[in-house]
């Protein structure tokens, strides 16, 4: 493989490309991030809070233990 002079001027332009290319994907990766926390936190706002009944049911004995003999 024999080099030349003219194709050492494209070198440089191909790793400006790549940075680009790297800096765009990363730009793009935040922005699909911080979409995802927002959709996360909205489904989170939209659960449903425990009343006072449900929170007395989860500290009775039911579901605390395993019947093994079955």
């Amino acid at each position: 493989m024999a080099l030349s002079i003219s194709s050492v001027g494209t070198v440089p332009s191909a790793i400006a490309s790549a940075q680009t290319g790297d800096a765009v994907a990363a730009t793009v990766l935040k922005k699909s991030l911080a979409v995802q926390e927002q959709t996360a936190m909205q489904l989170l706002q939209a659960l449903p809070q425990p009343t006072a009944s449900s929170a007395t049911q989860a500290t009775g004995s039911l579901g605390n233990s395993i019947n093994v003999f079955a």
